[in-house]
């Protein structure tokens, strides 16, 4: 049911019966046939590669999936990442690029073209230029992927040649002073070889006080048809990211949520700044070796430079002389980092397929193994408070441009590099037994090895991750399942050579029972998928409760906690008819502390287990289009929901609902497209921090355009 072979026979037929019939009638007048509907769907994508590396239909895959198309991408003016949370069941936004995935935090689970390798790591937010689209797996991932946190993966999609010729131009003007341009080509240069050339700059103010960010990205590839049954795909990709007045903090609030100050302010001052600059080179070979029997191959370069310098919050000044600082008092003192990093990163990853049938059952055997190597740099040196020269800061009456760190006593804070290996071999089999039933069994193992530079500390671990789904079709446009798989992740070196002398610490592991329903819609116009979920995260490595930790023979740190994430999730996506096009989710969430200590940093402050960070009960995110045919012309409604959540402090941060819409015209070649994001102009918080750096402001009503021209 799998080979190429058979459909290959298939087509054969079809065209020898259809060649037949045509010779037979050629005096007879040809029938004209109407075909109605499109061939590719707005925001419905029915394939991907993610859940298993082989060819599986996502309403065939048992687990929870989801794929934001290169149109979504488009119709929502994303630009980086942040901007298509609300389209995810179950994740939303922690810091940065960091998210809240099931419950967790997770801010390394991330993949490109299904190998690791995040330009964008260490702060930086992923931007979408050269993204054709962005596939999310629920829950542990290991099983393939090697280790991770078990809420989940993000998979970026990365452009490439085609041998179709597209020339696309895009201009973009909107508010804060944003203005950008783009150009993308593609196309074949002969029978063998395409390729794809693109460029993209874009510079915004921010509406926070004293920040802004320029954008440039270049990207080039070439694919090579080596034989009849070899490809080669090469890309390179050069990144500068500036932002001005950044790393950015949150806004000040009370324990309800509210914001002291208005969600402009910044600690930073406007001369603060973090830089980056990446190159990334990769390559794809695919070899046929037979029609059952094919190998896939990629390898990734990374080299990443980060700057940064930036003014942090500490603690309230005690302006009232009552010897007790607090908000009251309206000033904070501050400290002054600045910070170099540095990593270059090398990914190897070989998959081989083997498509077998036989009397009773088609496999579909993967076979595989990969690489991960990094190796790291990093400077701090640190000035604090007035002692050093750093003017503190009245978040009520903002007194920027009074201080100087030409003129602070910059103390070295020590700068350290990791070196870190990790490997992995993995197998699995897809078992389709009959129309009906198909099973999954999949089996890694991972080694882990990291070297401190600094202190010649090292250490390495391993684990063995397995997964195991069934799924039943009742009929071909439905499919229930239920899957097990678990996660593993190994502990920084920096927590185990401070308990070293004492033991080392267990990775952490993660195991999750998944039970859902897929539908497939309208002849295949829409999918909806249910997932009800379970994740036991153990070995949790939390403070040690004992007052004497820290002494001889008694550790900090120890492998005590037990996280427990219950949840269900929700999602549609698809066309309802020939004019409206709709993605919707909802997804429920209950994460605590079920064992260990609780109020450790994984909570907070309340210390009772039932208020995680940033992990919020109830989430639910809607996009519509609608299809103005006459006119050439749609128009697009969103809704982003949050309920309630709590910072690392414990601080509330209240629940949100945001209104987007958009238009889009077309004329020929030239499409004309407005962006409204958060159209009621609400003031929220997207997230929360700690007490003295505050809540994540959520950006005001903003105005986007766009100009795309296609020849």
């Amino acid at each position: 049911m799998f080979t190429r072979k058979k459909i290959l026979v298939c087509l054969s037929l079809s065209t020898f019966i259809i060649s037949d019939n045509l010779s037979a009638a050629t005096n007879e007048k040809i029938e004209t046939i109407e075909v109605v509907g499109r061939a590719q769907q707005f925001y419905l994508e029915t394939e991907s590669k993610i859940g298993t590396k082989t060819d599986l239909s996502l309403l065939e895959l048992p687990q929870s999936a989801q794929v934001l198309t290169e149109q979504l991408i488009i119709d929502q003016a994303a630009r980086d990442i942040t901007d298509l949370y609300r389209s995810i069941a179950g994740v939303s936004e922690f810091s940065y690029s960091g998210v809240t995935f099931r419950g967790f935090r997770d801010d390394a689970n991330v993949f490109y073209d299904g190998v690791r390798g995040d330009p964008y790591s260490g702060f930086g937010v992923p931007q979408l230029f050269n993204v054709n689209r962005v596939e999310v797996l629920k829950g542990p991932a290991s099983a393939l992927y090697g280790g991770g946190e078990p809420g989940g993966m993000i998979n970026y999609v990365t452009k490439k040649p085609s041998f179709n010729d597209k020339r696309i131009v895009k201009l973009t003007l909107g508010d804060n002073a944003t203005r950008g341009a783009s150009l993308d080509l593609t196309g074949g240069l002969s029978e063998d070889v395409a390729y794809r050339l693109g460029g993209f700059y874009e510079q915004e103010d921010s509406f926070r006080n004293n920040a802004d960010a320029k954008n440039t990205e270049i990207v080039g590839g070439l694919t090579f048809n080596l034989a009849d049954a070899t490809t080669l795909t090469t890309s390179v990709d050069w990144i500068k990211q500036d932002l001005g007045g950044n790393r950015l903090r949150g806004v000040p609030t009370d324990d309800q949520g509210n914001f002291l100050v208005d969600p402009s302010y910044n600690a930073n001052e406007k001369f603060d700044y973090q830089n980056m600059e990446a190159l990334v080179l990769q390559a794809n070979l695919n070899h046929y070796f037979t029609d059952d029997f094919y190998v896939d191959t990629t390898f990734r370069y990374l080299d990443n430079e980060r700057d940064q310098a930036y003014h942090e919050s500490r603690e309230w000044v005690d302006v009232n002389g009552d010897g007790e600082a607090n908000i009251d008092d309206q000033t904070i003192k501050r400290e002054y980092r600045k910070q170099y990093r540095a990593n270059k990163e090398s990914s190897l990853t070989t998959d081989f397929v083997y498509l077998l049938d036989t009397d009773s059952i088609d496999h579909q055997l993967l076979f595989g193994a990969d690489i991960h190597h990094v190796d790291t740099e990093y400077d701090y040196l640190r000035a604090r408070y007035e002692a050093d020269g750093v003017e503190n800061l009245n978040i009520f009456t903002l007194n920027y441009g009074l201080t100087d760190p030409s003129t602070y006593n910059l103390t070295d804070q020590g700068g350290d590099g990791v070196n870190t290996d990790r490997y992995g071999i993995y197998v699995q089999d897809v078992m389709k037994f009959n129309e009906q039933w198909t099973f999954i069994a999949g089996l890694r193992y991972d080694n882990f090895k990291e070297y401190n530079q600094a202190t010649g500390y090292s250490y390495s671990d391993h684990g063995v991750t397995p997964r195991v789904a069934l799924t039943y079709q009742p009929q071909e446009n439905l499919s229930v399942y239920i899957n097990y798989s678990e996660s593993f992740n190994p502990v920084s070196s920096s927590d185990q050579e401070g308990v070293a002398s004492e033991g080392l610490l267990e990775p952490e592991t993660g195991k999750q029972t998944e039970i859902g329903i897929k539908n497939s819609w309208f002849d295949g116009k829409m999918m909806s998928t249910f997932a009800i979920y379970r994740i036991n995260k153990q070995n949790v490595v939390m403070s040690n409760p004992d007052e004497n930790a820290g002494d001889s023979g008694i550790p900090e740190l120890l492998n005590v906690g037990e996280v427990e994430s219950n949840g269900f999730e929700s999602t549609l996506v698809g066309d309802i008819n020939d004019n409206i096009t709709i993605t919707a989710n909802y997804a429920y969430n209950d994460t605590s502390v079920i064992k260990g200590v609780t109020g450790d940093t994984i909570t907070n402050a309340f210390g009772d287990g039932s208020k995680f960070t940033n992990a919020p009960k109830h989430q639910a995110g809607l996009w519509t289009r609608y299809a103005i045919s006459t006119i050439d012309s749609s128009i697009a409604f969103g809704v982003n929901y949050v309920s309630k959540q709590y910072s690392l402090d414990g601080q509330t941060v209240k629940p949100f609902t945001v209104f987007d819409m958009s238009w889009t015209t077309r004329w020929d070649d030239l499409l004309l497209s407005i962006n409204i994001d958060n159209l009621l102009d609400k003031e929220y918080a997207v997230s929360g921090f700690s007490q003295r750096n505050g809540h994540f402001p959520g950006s005001p009503r903003s105005v986007i355009g766009q100009l795309t021209y296609q020849f």
